[in-house]
């Protein structure tokens, strides 16, 4: 008998290390970013954007509106059960160029430095989502009899 109960201690113990075990944490890492010693080869006002390639890699990311800048980001992301994944370190190496693809700057960003941008869905609504029938209904009840006498 008590060989039964040592081993059912001993089983729900197993059973609840392994419950708790299935619940941790997982990370992920995505993007690259260079190392320090590889941006120390980079000399400001004098190396181009193919040279920036060819010593750090080709970049995450470009500049959105021209080809104003490099961007390599990382990021690592905590995975938790049920819960949202949440973002707990990014990091951004910005290397900026002039007009003539020589490089201006070199930034580097944490997320500490960002700031929370909110989407918005944003719609104007005059009138020109709106049906024929929809108006021509919404105007039923519009008309007067002054409109009709001449």
């Amino acid at each position: 008998m008590r060989a039964r109960h040592r081993t059912f201690k001993l089983g729900a113990a197993l059973l609840l290390c392994g419950a708790l075990s299935a619940c941790s944490a997982t990370y992920r890492n995505h993007g690259y970013v260079p190392l320090d010693e590889d941006l120390s080869q980079i000399t400001v006002g004098v190396d181009t954007r193919d040279t920036v390639a060819e010593v750090v890699g080709t970049p995450s990311s470009g500049g959105v509106l021209s080809e104003s800048g490099y961007y390599y980001v990382q990021s690592r992301v905590k995975h938790f059960a049920w819960q949202k994944p949440e973002v707990i370190e990014r990091e951004v190496v910005a290397v900026s160029f002039t007009e003539a693809g020589i490089v201006e700057n070199i930034g580097r960003y944490t997320l500490q430095d960002g700031q929370v941008v909110p989407l918005a869905r944003r719609i104007t609504r005059n009138g020109q989502d709106v049906s024929f029938i929809r108006k021509l209904l919404a105007n039923l009840g519009r008309f007067s009899a002054s409109d009709f006498i001449n």
